[in-house]
């Protein structure tokens, strides 16, 4: 601020811009005395025009007198004028030249710099594309232009477009070719084009399969001299003999690339020698494959390398190199960081965000996905040994315990104890099982959690449901998020018929994990089992957005809309179910059923005949068979199902009697005749067999009517003598109701029943254990008995329902009903309906129970 000056109100800010110095007034210096006269005196004459003047002046500058006459003056030495002018244009006056400016400019001229009043510059001279090369730089450019277009179309996906276009560089490149040979400059070809365009042409090959034409193309490249590292190509060519099954062949072009690779590139060569292993393995040549996996771990040992020897070994059954195997795969390092590192401090703003920007990038990623797939091939290898390299599994499970502990990866410890109690429950031996998972119940809570869903897994499938809600409970406490823990507790709660308090923890473990499928398919069943039927519908409709291909969610759906009575829906949806599983016998009898109902008969026969020839033992379905061809006056048809039919209950009569009533109908009288004989014989006191007898025998003349006749009356007098004494024992019954019921009121004491609402209970489950699985879990209504008066007529009703259905002395007893049949058949491709999903854990694909506490739940089986 000390040198700011600041301008006073008086001062004139812009004074003296004006002022000048005369003497510079070149414009008045034709009316200066002194300069005119100095310059008529001899020191201004200019040299005769006989001297020799230097080569730069060759021009002199007229100078204007008083006169009005112009002399050219130069320097008495000779000195040549600086101001000279060549044809036209003034010679700089410096050696800096302003710009623009030339002494030759007159009053009144433009200052035109950039020389704009000339007019535009001329246009360019146009390209000659007729020139042969110009015409191969378009060529060349056209197959960069094709190689570039069809690499686009690949990770596209457009396999089929990119392989056109890179068939169409190789023609252009052909092309290109001819023309420089044309041209001669053959000794100019791009090779680098070339090798470019006979690549891509044989990577398109193999991507649409085309094995041979690709083998080929490769083979172009590397009998090529002029291509250098052409040989690694080799590779690409074993990996196809390697899809084509050629192994031998693979094996050695493996090995031909690894000759002509240096030890240089040893990533490159350690990857070749793996791919040989694995080729060793697919051959069964297990040693072989030892030898190139042993060089790999000695080398450069990785995870995968280390699991594919522990299965070499395991496949020769060698157990102490097994054991080392082991040891070498725990041992290999990842080059993973800390996780710790991911952990934000609060002190530091700026590394905070640096956290937070990689703490889900792509390489945080790769790091997670490596671990984890590492930490499957030591589970896997650990379950694959461990009943291998010791006398017992338990004993071999315990060395890898130890081994892992001692390792960086102690967190898998836990795991493996756990697949200790799974193996326990493959070979059946739930005791030990059970006793392996209780020894967690002292452990961190994350293994306590998993241990005690699987131990509510367990007793929830032998039915103890107390145990199976403890261990439920335990589940939550260590683990209050567990949404397997949660829909265990669910399912027992379920069990109990609570129905809405079950709904809750569905929900909670659907709130802690969205993604739990087990907890929304139960929470449908236990609104379908509340009549909520909507709700029932939305929880099974995102079910089935989420499993498209799930057989029982899509039939949960077609019996709610059958349910809702919208039986197109339901049609719809059981189609879907077909197309999942086309060979479910229970769907294709449901759909003709439905289409039974809706009038459609033909639709309803081809399901019905569908569901036959899958399961031919479907009394439902082989009745309706039988029905429909008697119906459509095609009894013979009818027969083999109705002998179908007697084969499965044979001590059932009415399916004989329709054979014989086919026969009948049919025409075939003798055949009809001897087949009534024969029912006859095996139930005689069977009355509509005796009437028929009599009545085929009266049509056909024969002496047996007399017989038949007598046998019938005999018959008829004894089922009138039986039906006496039934009604006689109803009457007595309903008098002795009606004086205990009066003793009672006059204040007789008479023993306690069992109160209604206990037998309705026994009533329910007696129906859910003769039904089948399928429809152990449909809604149950509530009978409604509230009084002993009609639990008591009730009970009496049913006595007497089955007296009556009771078969006479001589009459054959029906083992079973053509429904209890019917119930005690499941069938093992339908789909289980209704069963609540429990919440067991279980790792991989192939692990029936629970490694760890994964979210995938078992459906009991």
């Amino acid at each position: 601020m000390e040198n700011v000056h600041l301008a006073m109100e008086e001062d004139d800010l812009y004074s003296g811009y004006n002022d000048y110095n005369p003497t510079f007034d070149s414009e008045e210096l034709e009316n200066d005395v002194g300069f005119q006269q100095a310059v008529r005196t001899s020191h201004g004459r200019r040299p005769p025009m006989t001297a020799k003047f230097p080569g730069t002046a060759i021009g002199a500058r007229p100078l204007a007198t008083s006169f009005g006459s112009r002399i050219p003056m130069v320097s008495s030495m000779g000195r040549p004028v600086t101001g000279a002018v060549q044809d036209g244009a003034a010679r700089p006056m410096t050696a800096v030249r302003a710009a623009g400016y030339t002494s030759s400019l007159t009053r009144g001229s433009t200052f035109d710099p950039l020389g704009q009043s000339r007019g535009p510059a001329p246009a360019l001279e146009a390209k000659n594309e007729d020139t042969p090369e110009e015409k191969i730089k378009i060529l060349e450019k056209k197959v960069n232009d094709l190689i570039e277009e069809s690499c686009m179309a690949q990770s596209r996906g457009a396999l089929q477009l990119a392989l056109e276009k890179a068939k169409e560089a190789g023609k252009k490149e052909r092309a290109l070719v001819r023309q420089r040979e044309q041209s001669g400059n053959a000794d100019n070809i791009n090779l680098d084009l070339t090798y470019s365009v006979l690549l891509n042409l044989a990577n398109q090959y193999v991507n649409n399969e085309m094995y041979p034409e690709a083998l080929n193309t490769y083979q172009v490249i590397v009998k090529n001299k002029m291509f250098s590292n052409a040989g690694r190509l080799k590779v690409n060519m074993a990996n196809i003999y390697v899809k084509q099954k050629n192994y031998p062949k693979a094996i050695k072009f493996y090995r031909m690339a690894l000759d002509q690779i240096s030890n240089a590139h040893k990533e490159m060569r350690i990857k070749i020698m793996q791919n040989i292993g694995v080729v060793f393995v697919r051959m069964g040549q297990y040693s072989d494959a030892i030898t190139s996996f042993e060089h790999i771990m000695s080398e450069s040992p990785n995870i995968k390398t280390g699991f594919n020897l522990i299965l070499c070994y395991y496949a020769i059954g060698d157990r102490e190199r097994m054991k080392k195997a082991f040891q070498k795969l725990i041992s290999v390092p990842l080059g993973i960081d800390d996780e710790d590192k991911y952990i934000p401090s609060n002190d530091d703003t700026n590394s905070n965000m640096v956290i937070e920007a990689i703490k889900n990038d792509k390489l945080h990623q790769m790091e997670r996905d490596l671990k984890v797939l590492t930490e499957k091939y030591i589970m896997t290898a650990a379950k694959l040994i461990a009943p291998a390299i010791e006398t017992s599994f338990a004993t071999g499970f315990d060395w890898c315990v130890d081994m892992v502990k001692s390792s960086q990866y102690v967190e898998l410890a836990n795991d493996l104890e756990i697949n200790k109690a799974i193996t326990y429950l493959r070979q059946k031996d739930f005791n030990q099982a059970v006793e392996t998972l209780k020894t967690f119940e002292k452990k961190d809570s994350r293994v306590k959690s998993a241990a005690a869903t699987n131990l509510s897994f367990l007793y929830y499938l032998e039915k103890d449901f107390d145990q199976a809600d403890r261990y439920a409970d335990l589940a939550m406490n260590a683990d209050r998020y567990n949404p397997a823990a949660l829909n265990n507790k669910g399912n027992t709660v379920f069990a109990k018929q609570d129905y809405e308090k079950a709904a809750e923890f569905y929900k909670e473990a659907l709130r802690n994990d969205s993604s739990c499928t087990e907890a929304l398919y139960n929470l449908g069943l236990t609104y379908k089992r509340l009549n909520r039927l909507e709700e029932a519908l939305d929880c099974f409709l995102k079910l089935h957005a989420i499993l498209r291909n799930s057989a029982q969610v899509m039939y949960q759906l077609a019996h709610l809309y059958e349910l809702l009575e919208d039986p197109q829906q339901a049609i719809e949806w059981l189609m879907q179910v077909i197309s999942v599983t086309p060979t479910d016998p229970q769907t294709l009898a449901k759909l003709g059923e439905l289409h039974d109902s809706e009038g459609d008969k033909s639709q309803a026969f081809q399901h019905y005949y569908e569901s036959f020839r899958y399961f031919p033992s479907n009394i439902d379905v082989i009745e309706w068979l039988g029905a429909y061809y008697i119906e459509t006056q095609f009894c013979e048809k009818a027969i083999q199902y109705f002998e179908r039919a007697t084969l499965i209950q044979p001590t059932q009569v009415k399916w004989q009697l329709m054979v014989a009533s086919c026969y009948r109908r049919s025409g075939n009288y003798q055949k009809a005749l001897e087949t009534y004989k024969d029912i006859h014989r095996k139930f005689p006191e069977n009355v509509e067999c005796l009437r028929f007898l009599v009545r085929l025998c009266t049509d056909m003349g024969l002496k047996e009517v007399q017989e038949y006749t007598t046998k019938l009356k005999k018959v008829e007098k004894m089922k009138e003598i039986r039906e006496q004494r039934v009604k006689s024992g109803r009457d007595g019954s309903a008098r002795s109701r009606r004086e205990g019921s009066a003793g009672s009121a006059a204040g007789v004491s008479t023993p306690v029943l069992s109160s209604p609402k206990k037998a309705s209970i026994m009533e329910m489950d007696v129906k859910a254990e003769s039904q089948p699985e399928s429809k152990q879990l449909s809604p149950l209504l509530d009978s409604g008995r509230d009084s002993s008066h009609s639990s008591n007529s009730t009970k009496g009703e049913r006595l007497s329902a089955k007296m009556r259905s009771l078969p006479g002395s001589n009459e054959p007893y029906e083992a079973s009903s053509p429904k209890e049949i019917d119930a005690s058949y499941v069938d093992p491709l339908g789909p289980q309906m209704e069963r609540p999903k429990t919440g067991a854990k279980k790792r991989g694909e192939e692990d029936d129970f629970a490694d760890e506490e994964l979210g995938d739940d078992l459906l009991p089986e």
